[in-house]
């Protein structure tokens, strides 16, 4: 019975120093760690890219607001230049059937 119960207790302690894991284990956790830490770059680079989008996004939907805004201002000085140039040009016509029309009426005769 001894002999079974000093078995038993060698096997205890021969398995309990076999199943002790290495430290080899730790760098998996540091290459874990390094993976999650690149992960979480790529991440934030990628939020920063999307922002950054946005943003330019934004900019250019103020500008082109602005150049509508800017072509509408230029678009109207335009008519009004153009409905004033047309006023001027009916004076001047007018003025001038008038001259025309003037000379061509019948003189009244001298007395």
């Amino acid at each position: 019975m001894k002999k079974v119960i000093a078995t038993l207790i060698a096997g205890l302690f021969a398995t309990a120093a076999f199943a002790q894991t290495p430290a080899a284990p730790a760098a998996p956790v540091k290459a874990e760690a390094a993976h999650t830490k690149a992960v979480a770059k790529a991440e934030a680079k990628e939020t920063k890219a999307v922002v950054k989008a946005d943003a330019k996004e934004a900019v250019a939907a103020a500008d082109a607001k602005a150049d509508v805004a800017s072509a509408k201002a230029d678009a109207k000085a335009t008519k009004a230049k153009a409905h004033h140039k047309a006023g001027k040009a009916k004076v001047k016509a007018d003025a001038a059937k008038a001259a025309e029309t003037a000379p061509a009426a019948p003189a009244a005769p001298a007395k």
